[in-house]
């Protein structure tokens, strides 16, 4: 077993961050294409993040609770059996999610069995996320890029801000500071730095009263280990490089921490309040659109 270890140069990494601005910059108007036709696609007979409150819009009946002001029965239902039940209206008042996604080094990665790498992937979830909430009247706004923004085309005007905005090496969770209490995060990510500092991040946003919602993105290799024989492997961010003669052997303890490491994401999620869906790139942007879509609106089944 050899292994290398290298380091790379400030100057080499201002290039190559430069570069990696540049490439995005390129793939935004293509991708801002493919992220409407499947927002479209996905949101058909949608209408917004349907949640109980002060509206004009009917939205279900449903069980009296006692306690509740009898002026909220209806009588007229409650009619047509031995049940009690109160109508509900929808709420209707605009809500600001902030939606982000990872731009750091490891979301380059492709491996053959994914048409897209994960930061392409990415960025079609952002931006389809964006459409789909901007149509049904939400605030959206991408955290140190834009402000949060009340309009239909707001999915072309930030995808026109991320064109022109820089890339940061090191960027691999949102900054904060114009998120205040009571909105919504979403952050898309492969979410591979230390899973300590991931955790402690996650839990310091909670903390300040902002709910949250992570899209973990998954190369299907990342997941299977399907190497064998002598590989090396290259950590993006830093540079370091291991090499094993046969990676196979890798493959059982690999897995384990892999699987280990979603679970405590999952898990630490779930003791917040937070959502966490997991997307391979090996399937459609859709699934994870919708996926996503339901636990902002608050209809996952329980």
């Amino acid at each position: 077993m050899a292994l290398s270890i290298g380091s790379v140069a400030p100057r080499e990494v201002g290039t190559e961050v430069l570069a990696r601005s540049r490439a995005r910059a390129a793939l935004i108007p293509d991708l801002l294409v493919e992220a409407q036709r499947i927002a479209n696609t996905v949101t058909s007979g949608w209408h917004g993040r349907r949640r109980r409150g002060n509206g004009d819009t009917f939205w279900q009946f449903r069980p009296y609770d006692q306690g509740e002001s009898l002026a909220r029965i209806d009588w007229r239902r409650s009619a047509r059996d031995d049940s009690v039940y109160v109508r509900d209206q929808e709420w209707e008042a605009a809500h600001t999610v902030w939606v982000w996604a990872d731009d750091s080094a490891s979301m380059l990665y492709k491996s053959e069995s994914a048409q897209v790498s994960k930061q392409s992937r990415g960025l079609v979830l952002a931006l389809a996320l964006i459409e789909v909430l901007a149509k049904s009247g939400e605030r959206v706004g991408w955290p140190g890029v834009t402000n949060a923004i009340s309009s239909r085309t707001a999915s072309e005007r930030i995808a026109a801000e991320l064109m022109l905005a820089s890339q940061s090496a090191t960027t691999s969770f949102p900054p904060l500071e114009q998120i205040r209490s009571r909105s919504e995060l979403v952050v898309i990510s492969d979410f591979l730095e230390p899973v300590s500092t991931t955790l402690e991040k996650i839990s310091a946003t909670a903390q300040q009263g902002i709910n949250g919602s992570l899209v973990q993105i998954v190369d299907p290799a990342e997941e299977k280990f399907p190497f064998t024989g002598r590989t090396e492997f290259r950590d993006p961010e830093t540079g370091e490089k291991l090499t094993y003669g046969r990676a196979e052997t890798l493959t059982q303890d690999y897995l384990s921490v892999f699987k280990a490491r979603r679970d405590v994401l999952a898990e630490h999620c779930k003791r917040l309040g937070w959502n966490h869906v997991v997307h391979h790139t090996d399937s459609l942007a859709s699934s994870a659109l919708v996926a996503l879509h339901i636990r902002l609106s608050g209809e996952a089944a329980k």
